[in-house]
């Protein structure tokens, strides 16, 4: 049942688990000015206090526009159970995936419940919680800090940051430093990811200028790099591309061949077949790449370094 409670009793101990949106948040104070608070706040009702679960950003509307009472709708008494129950309806609550990982660690870590049992209260796969435990695992605390206050897109570390982790092989360090580096800053997600290519597989002076908070002259030298891309022939930038995606997959190759999980007698009768077509390729590949680096190394030209 749907109660009228007073803003200033809601324990927010949880408001770090949700993600904030400036965008999103502007949007709902013109609503809530205009129209009231439609939906009520959920949370776990105990006999201290209201625990806000869901409608942060509702409440930090209220506040600012000086609304003393709100809807709230009780999720349980217990802790555990109305996480659960929360994420259950996350679809059309429209938690995301980081919000809805370091709730399943909440109840992993505090509540001691296994990846089994979330699966089966929340009537979801295993792998499914698997993911998301998965996910947040990977985070530095910095980094997820950056997201969830809205200072880095969540878009650009699921769909271009992740990327780098799993094909190029690098480091937590290196995530963190590139998102302390680029966040708070207004840039689109677009710019993001070019930055990230010039600073994961461009010289250290790009780096170096970036950590520098140099941001500016990072995306005028990408910007160069892809003008300088559309004056190639159609032939160069086919090239341009097939040197790209060897360097991406000899990078993937590399780290999958000591893969633990590879050990089934089928996979392994059919890999060495591949693998000895590629051995017997690998001497004149590596002949023909030195010629090419020493021949390309001649024209001097204004890209950014590898």
């Amino acid at each position: 049942m749907v109660e009228e409670i007073e803003l200033c009793s809601l324990d927010l101990r949880y408001e770090s688990y949700r993600m904030k949106s400036r965008g999103t948040e502007k949007a709902l104070l013109a609503s809530i000015l205009e129209q009231g608070i439609r939906d009520p706040l959920q949370g776990v009702t105990t006999e201290e206090a209201h625990i806000l679960l869901d409608g942060f950003k509702r409440y930090r509307c209220a506040k600012h526009l000086g609304i003393p009472v709100v809807p709230y709708y009780s999720l349980g008494s217990d802790h555990a159970s109305a996480i659960i129950t929360l994420l259950r309806v996350s679809n059309a609550k429209s938690l995301s995936i980081l919000e809805q990982a370091r709730l399943i660690e909440e109840l992993k870590s505090i509540h001691q419940m296994s990846g089994g049992e979330i699966a089966r209260a929340l009537e979801r796969s295993p792998a499914w919680v698997s993911v998301r435990s998965g996910i947040i695992g990977e985070l530095t605390e910095a980094v997820r800090d950056k997201i969830f206050a809205g200072q880095f897109p969540l878009y650009s570390y699921m769909y271009t940051l992740r990327q780098f982790i799993r094909l190029n092989g690098v480091t937590q360090q290196e995530i963190e430093e590139f998102v302390q580096a680029v966040s708070g800053k207004q840039i689109s997600t677009r710019d993001i990811e070019r930055l990230a290519h010039g600073y994961f597989k461009g010289s250290e002076e790009f780096r170096h200028q970036l950590r520098s908070g140099n941001l500016c002259w990072g995306l005028s030298r990408m910007k160069e790099t892809a003008a300088e891309l559309s004056c190639c022939t159609e032939a160069e930038k086919r090239m341009l591309t097939d040197l790209q995606i060897v360097g991406k997959y000899m990078q993937r190759v590399t780290l999958g061949c000591k893969d633990p999980r590879l050990k089934t007698n089928s996979f392994y009768s059919q890999a060495n077949f591949l693998a000895a077509a590629i051995v017997k390729k690998l001497q004149g590949f590596s002949q023909a790449m030195r010629e090419f680096h020493d021949r390309s190394g001649q024209t001097e030209g204004h890209l950014v370094p590898s």
